[in-house]
């Protein structure tokens, strides 16, 4: 079916959540638009202020494009907006949504087949003479293909998944005996199961993007590039604008590769062309674009002094550059605005524990304000905010902008000095040691930065936080997060539907005698335990007759720590047998069995993460006498024990 032409939007449906759920109805709001929000139990602040929220059965349903596509009828919205992440990408939910008479606000379904697949992507820009690496031209889901593109072109080489995303799918191999593990589990985070390989080019090379904007009848716009060469685990952390390269004639052609892309196939809407660019040599190779809202178009919006989401949702409604108010802008990429702008992703990550989620209720935060300090997130004062594995970590996004890169630095240093969040552990000690390490005073960060660096940033932020004082002088008692529930280090006690007890009530005085009770639970409705609990029971006393049935809600309780923990044993970290999760997430698999023998390194299973999938090793060489019980897909805690690994002769006696 042919897309849906241009018109106005009267009623926009926002499909997807956190910050940049916020953030599109915000937008949408000051365009007069009605808004309709989704969101799921016990993830609902996003939905603030929107006309209208509808619920969604789970998380799962942020991916359901039939899903989607029945919400859009059932409350007679025109247009959907899908942010990024979950659908952003999806050419099927352009297509789906056509059929109805919806309008999916983006680059639409053509344009996406174009763009969204990195292979098709690839060969666009080989057809606009763009330098690219050496690359599969086709897909795989075989190791054995990986490793023969690695044979012929040499190392290092980057693994990608064809429909990847947010870090997902990414693995650089440096050395042939991890190419196996390595394109295993990038084939696994890929929905489609297929990946493409292609020579890396890392060391000396940073990561710079440009914001392309069109209005698919090919005119097109860019508004200057970004660079997000501080990343882990291929997830940017830190970004900034423009790019720090001072010689701008050598970022222009970046620039002029990106609009000539853009116009050859008539781009409609915002896009994000990424590159690798090496500001010594000069040279740049194209990396893969992303059609849609970018996370970090906040950065862009600071020097510019647009509202992209505003002027994405005007071009979707027909309007002109001239119209959307973007003329004035020069397009001369030697002469970028006369700004800098920092934008720093706070997570719910623990860096001391190899970025490992941290689950559990946020007790309190406080974000910075003042001239140049714009805050993007989803929090709201009053309203709890539970982290779980379901979603991406991000919390807040913390944007300062300034005339010159070393005020925008210090903005930067003294933005995160008044920043807290209590209840969970966040990268904010690591953020601090980034923006006041030297290198990045002087901008002098690649793509290899952050992972050659780590250790001592490590060590900085620790140091950091020794110094740190009292921001209120002691003048006021706060609770700490340790009396207010604090971090939950694994996942929360898992009560299912149609869990059961048997409970005997024994008098321990007078002549009562003993009564026993049956307890079964029909529906879990909340499980935040133990700050909160809510379900619906079955209840019998035997001899009785027949059930009772109740809702129970609990609002809290003095249980110790210790019952957080899941129902597998804990790994004893003095012991150097035991193989420790260092992350919560939901177990993939065990790729070891009792009996067997494993080297240093080697890998004893898998977890997956915020859709990334983690290879737990095994710290020395031995003998496997024991391995957890936990099925995959199950729940798993950190601190959880996963396997014990004996040395080989001991495992013998």
């Amino acid at each position: 079916m042919a897309p849906i032409a241009p018109r106005p939007i009267k009623r926009l449906l926002v499909i997807n959540r956190g910050e940049i759920a916020t953030r599109i109805l915000s937008s949408a709001r000051e365009l007069g638009i009605d808004t309709v929000a989704v969101y799921t139990e016990n993830d609902v602040s996003h939905t603030y202020n929107a006309r209208q929220a509808v619920q969604l059965s789970s998380p799962a349903s942020y991916m359901d494009v039939a899903g989607m596509v029945d919400v859009a009828k059932k409350y007679s919205v025109d247009a959907v907006h899908p942010g990024y992440g979950f659908l952003s990408e999806s050419a099927d939910l352009a297509a789906q949504m056509a059929e109805i008479g919806v309008m999916v606000v983006g680059p639409g379904a053509e344009n996406l087949s174009r763009t969204g697949d990195k292979l098709s992507a690839r060969r666009l820009a080989e057809e606009c003479n763009v330098p690219v690496l050496p690359a599969f031209t086709r897909p795989t889901g075989k190791v054995e293909e990986v490793r023969k593109f690695a044979e012929e072109n040499g190392l290092p080489v980057m693994i990608k998944a064809v429909d990847g995303g947010g870090g997902r799918g990414i693995r650089l191999v440096r050395n042939m005996d991890d190419l196996k593990s390595l394109t295993t589990r990038a084939i696994e985070e890929s929905p489609s199961k297929q990946v493409f390989a292609e020579r890396a080019a890392v060391d000396g090379f940073r990561h710079v993007e440009v914001q392309i904007i069109g209005d698919g009848k090919g005119n097109v716009m860019h508004l200057w590039e970004r660079e997000c060469s501080i990343q882990r685990r291929y997830q940017k952390i830190v970004e900034l604008a423009p790019s720090m390269t001072v010689d701008r004639t050598k970022v222009a052609p970046v620039i002029e590769s990106a609009v000539a892309m853009a116009k050859k196939v008539r781009y409609a809407s915002l896009g994000t062309f990424e590159f690798l660019f090496n500001p010594k040599t000069s040279e740049y190779f194209f990396l893969e674009i992303n059609p849609r809202l970018q996370v970090e178009h906040t950065i862009t919006e600071s020097i510019c002094s647009v509202d992209i989401v505003k002027t994405q949702l005007r071009i979707a409604q027909g309007a002109s550059f001239e119209e959307a108010g973007l003329t004035d802008l020069s397009q001369d990429p030697v002469q970028p605005p006369k700004a800098f702008s920092i934008q720093l992703r706070i997570t719910a990550e623990d860096p001391e524990k190899a970025y490992s989620l941290s689950i559990g209720k946020i007790q309190s935060f406080r974000f910075p304000s003042g001239n140049g300090i714009r805050v993007d997130t989803h929090l709201v004062a009053d309203v709890p905010a539970v982290i779980s594995t379901d979603f991406d970590s991000v919390i807040a996004k913390l944007i300062l902008t300034a005339r010159t890169w070393q005020d925008v630095v210090i903005k930067a240093q003294r933005a995160l000095q008044d920043t807290s969040i209590k209840g969970i552990a966040t990268n904010l000690a690591l953020l601090r040691a980034i923006v006041n390490h030297p290198d990045f005073e002087a901008g002098a960060c690649d793509t290899q930065w952050l992972e050659a660096k780590h250790d001592e940033l490590l060590k900085r932020s620790q140091d950091i936080a020794s110094k740190t004082k009292d921001p209120l002088h002691g003048l006021v008692n706060t609770q700490s997060a340790s009396q207010s529930g604090g971090a939950l280090s694994g996942a929360s006690t898992m009560f299912r539907k149609d869990d059961a007890w048997s409970i005997t009530l024994t008098p321990t005085s007078g002549d009562a005698t003993t009564q026993k009770h049956h307890l079964q639970l029909t529906k879990v409705l909340k499980n935040d335990f133990p700050t909160s609990f809510a379900a619906e029971l079955s209840y019998t006393i035997q001899g009785a007759g027949e059930a009772q049935t109740f809702r129970m809600d609990m609002e809290s309780t003095r249980a110790s720590g210790s019952t957080l923990n899941s129902q597998h044993p804990q790994g004893d970290k003095g012991n150097r047998d035991h193989v420790i999760l260092p992350i919560s997430g939901k177990l993939v698999e065990v790729l070891v069995d009792v009996g067997d023998v494993v080297a240093k390194d080697e890998a004893i299973c898998v977890v997956k993460q915020m859709k990334m999938e983690i290879e737990i090793r095994a710290h020395k060489a031995g003998t496997v006498v024991w391995v957890t019980e936990a099925e995959d897909e199950e729940d798993v805690a950190e601190g959880m024990l996963a396997a014990v690994v004996e040395d080989e002769a001991r495992a013998k006696l």
